[in-house]
């Protein structure tokens, strides 16, 4: 689509209007001129507010203290700065609020420390007009009891005081909290002081973490419908399940029902919709897996069994793919007579979860259903909700994903996981990016799913997790992982020459220590504040390869579609030795001539180099830094440029 021609009109972003900040320093007046001369209370102490200790100072970006808006335009961002510091040693958060004007509820974000008591956060102009925006903070009590708590653990001293503590506090937000939050929280005290439970599983439990300090935009959840227990799989997909096996999440439907409930030990459907709301504000939106297939307890089966096939036996056929038998599912039978009421039902279980606020799907195996049904279903879905996003969750032949995408798909699930050499990643991105399919087909890459754990991962430890991070998070527009597993770099596969997770939560609950140092929690939050920064890391059409000397450096530029925008990226490959060579880039595109010199940053480390020319040099390590993230910056002209780089 053609873009339309800049105006001279002011968009995106702006600082409060003239009477709201006429409002404002009329305020702060008032606020000064009592901190003059303070009142006095009988106690003889001033009259303000004591308890409050958070300072907040240097917010960036302002004009004139913001009695001017700075400008923005739509899809920039806009990268929000402040000094946030109290008294004491306690921890302190802060959150970034914003709203366009004509949206009376803000939007919260959590804000995210740079070192030095800065913090930041950003948000993207999404429509024309005025945004405000403010910052909050927060002495953060329960951040700090859970510091205090890993390092009394680190310690190895008594614990029993501290998740006494914790269980104190959790209660104290019970009582001011909405009730399904209530509920949660009182829960989450009784385990911090259940004496069934061993101390390192109260403090397992203490320690888990929220998804969004590293950054991400989506939790996705796996089915959370009732679970079936006839034919129910064991750990490991044993055929026979102990009696607290908890069967397979996409066994769905018992007899507390099917695909429009939620499980009964994760809730009810008031505690979903919290669930909902709370991650929105913490800026996360909730990704549902639909996997239209039933157990043989649901109530479909037993309501409807013209949905399903009938084998010449009389019992029902059950889902395989040879050699794995699923006895615990039985797949729809698109082909009967019914198929008109089965496609209405299933289009009613989309739009049962988005009455609940849900607006992505990851829709499980889309290959194995009618490709006539998918597109009556996104058109007829989208129709009433057009900013519904489909992600085909389909390892299957190219043109059969590729026709998914072509009925309605928002993005695709893509061989990524699969391409492991320099000359595989050029060949398959340049295909995703330049090839016909890209007016159509919208990639979303992951390094590990919860049902492929790959060779790659499995043989190459923790520098593998690194680099298919790196990867996967700077060529693609969009990418996700598999929670804790690769987060503590899990590579454990069941048997030699399988893909599958050993121990794989697909069939049990597990216990995951958060708080592991080897975690790639902070990269990851490292990562994703980089793409969140910059726009050229959420385009696809603009990545490049260039260059280099060595089959084991992969390197490439993004940069957005008028340029305004560039990064640079190289990977080292190899997990077992350092890599060094030499990169050659076409400084044109990137507004350079051939002999200047410029300052290349690099985004992880915050290090900055002086290049000379098209060629330089570059090397890295698979044990200390994989990968560069680089911003070339434009030329140097002022010797004290120069100053205190390496």
């Amino acid at each position: 689509m053609a873009r339309k021609p800049e105006s001279n009109h002011p968009r995106g972003a702006t600082a409060p209007s003239e009477a709201r900040q006429a409002e404002a320093t009329k305020a702060a007046a008032a606020i000064a001129a009592r901190a003059r001369a303070p009142r006095r209370n009988k106690d003889d102490l001033p009259a303000l507010p004591g308890r409050r200790r958070v300072v907040i100072e240097a917010v960036a970006p302002q004009v004139d203290c913001g009695r001017f808006p700075i400008k923005r335009v739509m899809g920039e961002m806009v990268v929000v700065e402040a000094d946030v510091f109290a008294d004491g040693h306690d921890r302190v958060t802060a959150d970034l609020l914003y709203r366009h004007e004509q949206v009376r509820d803000w939007r919260r974000l959590p804000m995210q420390a740079l070192g030095n008591d800065r913090m930041r956060a950003s948000f993207r102009v999404e429509r024309l007009g005025r945004y405000l925006y403010t910052v909050v903070a927060w002495v953060d009590h329960f951040a700090t009891w859970r510091e205090d708590l890993t390092k009394r653990y680190a310690a190895h001293q008594a614990l029993e005081l501290e998740l006494a503590i914790g269980a104190q506090l959790a209660r104290t937000a019970a009582a001011r909290a909405r009730k399904a939050e209530a509920r949660r929280l009182l829960a989450w005290a009784k385990t911090m002081v259940d004496p069934a439970l061993s101390l390192e599983d109260r403090y397992a439990h203490a320690l888990a973490e929220d998804i969004a300090a590293m950054g991400f935009d989506v939790v996705y959840l796996p089915p959370i419908h009732p679970i079936g227990e006839a034919f129910r799989k064991g750990r490991n997909n044993a055929v026979t399940a102990a009696p607290d096996d908890v069967g397979s999440p996409w066994a769905i439907g018992s007899r507390h029902g099917g695909h429009k409930a939620v499980h009964p030990q994760l809730g009810t459907l008031e505690d979903f919709r919290a669930f909902v709301a709370k991650a929105a504000a913490h800026g996360l939106e909730v990704a549902l897996d639909i996997a239209f297939q039933a157990s043989p307890d649901h109530p479909y089966v037993r309501e409807h069994p013209e949905w399903f096939l009938r084998r010449p036996d009389g019992s029902i056929q059950y889902a395989e793919n040879p050699p794995k038998k699923y006895q615990d599912i039985y797949p729809f039978h698109f082909e009967g007579e019914a198929w008109p009421s089965l496609w209405r039902e299933l289009k009613s279980v989309f739009e049962f979860w988005i009455a609940q606020g849900v607006r992505i799907f990851r829709v499980d195996n889309p290959h194995t259903k009618p490709f006539r049904f998918w597109e009556w279903c996104i058109a007829e879905l989208r129709r009433d909700q057009p900013d519904l996003i489909l992600l085909s969750e389909a390892f299957t032949r190219p043109k059969v994903m590729h026709r998914l995408a072509k009925l309605g798909f928002s993005q695709s699930y893509t061989y990524f996981t699969w391409r492991n050499s320099k000359r595989e990643l050029v060949d398959y991105f340049t295909e995703l990016t330049q090839g016909s399919g890209r007016e159509y087909f919208r990639p979303n890459v992951w390094p590990n799913t919860p049902d492929i754990l790959s060779e790659y991962l499995q043989v190459g430890g923790w520098p593998a997790f690194v680099v298919r991070l790196i990867l996967a998070a700077t060529l693609s527009a969009s990418y996700g992982s598999y929670g804790p597993a690769f987060e503590l770099g899990e590579n454990a596969s069941l048997a030699p020459g399988s893909e599958e997770y050993l121990d794989s939560e697909k069939y049990q609950l597990r216990q995951w220590d958060m708080d592991d140092p080897a975690s790639l929690k902070d990269l990851i939050a490292r990562v994703n504040a980089i793409r969140r920064s910059h726009p050229a890391l959420q385009h696809d059409w603009g990545l490049r390869f260039h260059q280099v000397d060595n089959d084991q450096l992969l390197a490439y530029s993004k940069r957005t579609p008028g340029g305004e925008d560039a990064i640079l990226v190289v990977v080292n490959l190899d997990v077992r030795y350092d890599q060094s060579g030499w990169l050659t880039l076409p400084l044109e595109q990137f507004g350079l001539a051939p002999d200047e010199q410029y300052q290349v940053e690099d985004l992880l480390t915050g290090a900055r180099y002086i290049w000379q020319g098209p060629t330089n040099y570059v090397a890295l390590s698979p044990r200390g830094q994989a990968a560069h993230i680089l911003r070339l910056q434009r030329p140097l002209h002022r010797e004290q440029d120069f100053q205190g780089y390496m």
